[in-house]
């Protein structure tokens, strides 16, 4: 008896919470969207108006702009791409995480790690590369070293790939 009036009481107070959510935040201007880019040490974009951003997915790539659905999705390693009202591209790397897209055309990236594509030294890549390589071909089958060493063979190929490099 007790839950059936907490949950009648509940629902006046969280429909008036959840209109009160919806007119928080203009809207961006036509054909942008708003976009949240979080590290956990700093704040990249806060509540920018983009055109669209390119999300590495981890089933697949996919492309979010304006009014687009919501979505929560996985990232894997790879290439960020955010595309600016002015047509310019930013691109980043990005080590994983989750990417939220909400109602009212905001998206919120967040994740661990970021780098612009253009801090990258493709020679570092390639050298780190075979590295790890050496390091997870030397390492015991089925070790904490071996599996640490495949995580830096296939970060360092998510970052070749992503500035074009053929990583074998």
């Amino acid at each position: 008896m007790f839950a059936q009036l907490a949950r009648r009481a509940a629902r006046p107070a969280a429909t008036a919470a959840a209109a009160r959510r919806q007119f928080a935040d203009a809207a961006p201007a036509a054909g942008l969207m708003k976009l949240n880019f979080n590290l956990p040490q700093e704040t990249l974009y806060d509540s920018v108006n983009v055109k669209s951003v390119i999300v590495p997915g981890a089933t697949g790539e996919y492309e979010v702009t304006a009014d687009h659905v919501p979505i929560v999705a996985e990232m894997k390693a790879g290439m960020l791409t955010i595309n600016h009202e002015d047509g310019e591209e930013e691109k980043y790397f990005v080590a994983g995480g989750f990417s939220l897209t909400h109602e009212g055309s905001a998206t919120d990236i967040v994740c661990p790690e970021a780098v612009k594509l253009d801090d990258i030294d493709g020679a570092a890549v390639t050298k780190n590369f075979e590295a790890a390589k050496a390091k997870a071909a030397s390492a015991e089958a089925g070790s904490i070293e071996a599996a640490e060493a495949m995580i830096e063979v296939e970060t360092n190929r998510s970052m070749g790939n992503a500035l074009g490099m053929a990583m074998a």
